[in-house]
């Protein structure tokens, strides 16, 4: 008698385990514009635009109490691919997870409109679903970190009714100089030794959309970078030194040098770094630097979303919920 007992108890336990992470999943997308984008000088340098919208995973029958923010593709980034990674642990801890995409392919947030696009789609959801203004993270790697400095900035710039009240940020491996960007992207084209797709595309709707090269209009590069070495007034540095911000760094000195003769001056780890320096000359004495070590990230390929990949997600929430309370 006892070992059937036993197996029913597991069983109870199973299911009750099931019931107790159990999550609810969200999703509103408007049909894509039948139209495109150019993104280069070629005459095949367009991409289509994408569909805008969000989604939303919850626990079921919780009320969270906080919320985890990702500003990913609908499509390039393989739709919420890196938010999906923290689902359980956010679910475990009762954070609502909120994923969030403008209709612009691979949106770098040029514009006011996409940033207004995002702020009226989050703004729209913690209504309908009744989230908690607290214990706001925004997180990402590469354009989904990028997008979410720059959505900070806008929203810390403009005298909007509805402001997140935002504890953290989770920055993974993304530019943050976009002037070292720009020098980098002009040394990957001068010597060809990798694929020139994303230099000549960066470079070109930077050049685009900030009216020149930081050799022409530098006062646009240093507004646009979250943090720009060249940058002597460190204008954006104020934003962002009241919040706990952890980042994450894969230098891959040795795989950038062998695969793509990148120095370390063509590297965002660079940017990162002395972004958290300036923020503790700021006076933000909660900032951490994570380095991946190789041992941490058996990609083959290093880049900015095998960062995200390898990152301990556990360990992560951890640090999200050891975080002080808002200050009023």
């Amino acid at each position: 008698m006892k070992r059937p007992f036993k197996v029913l108890f597991l069983l109870f336990l199973t299911i009750f385990s099931m019931e107790s992470f159990s999550q609810k999943m969200v999703e509103y997308y408007e049909p894509i514009k039948n139209d495109s984008l150019r993104v280069g000088i070629g005459e095949n340098d367009f991409l289509p635009f994408i569909q805008k919208g969000y989604t939303l995973m919850l626990s079921e029958n919780k009320k969270p109490k906080g919320v985890l923010i990702f500003l990913e593709d609908s499509k390039y980034d393989k739709k919420n691919f890196s938010s999906k990674q923290i689902y359980s642990q956010a679910s475990e801890n009762n954070y609502a997870v909120l994923s969030v995409s403008t209709e612009i392919p691979l949106d770098f947030y040029f514009s006011k409109s996409s940033m207004k696009s995002t702020h009226n789609i989050i703004q729209e959801v913690f209504n309908k679903y009744n989230l908690p203004n607290e214990n706001i993270f925004f997180l990402g790697a590469s354009l989904v970190g990028h997008r979410a400095m720059r959505y900070i900035k806008f929203m810390k710039e403009n005298d909007f009714g509805f402001q997140l009240k935002i504890k953290g940020i989770v920055t993974c491996n993304f530019t943050m100089d976009f002037t070292r960007k720009w020098y980098q992207h002009k040394r990957d084209i001068r010597i060809n030794r990798i694929d020139l797709w994303e230099p000549k595309f960066i470079n070109y709707l930077l050049e685009t959309y900030l009216g020149g090269t930081p050799k022409t209009n530098p006062e646009n590069y240093h507004n646009f970078s979250s943090y720009s070495y060249f940058d002597e007034k460190n204008r954006n540095i104020e934003i962002y030194k009241d919040y706990a911000v952890r980042a994450y760094i894969d230098p891959a000195i040795k795989y950038k040098l062998t695969n793509q003769l990148r120095t370390l001056y063509e590297n965002n780890a660079t940017d990162m770094v002395s972004f958290l320096a300036e923020l503790e000359l700021a006076g933000n004495k909660n900032t951490e630097l994570i380095v991946l070590q190789p041992e941490d990230n058996s990609s083959q390929k290093k880049n900015t979303q095998s960062t995200w990949d390898a990152i301990n997600k556990y360990e992560l929430m951890d640090w999200i919920l050891q975080q002080p309370i808002n200050k009023p």
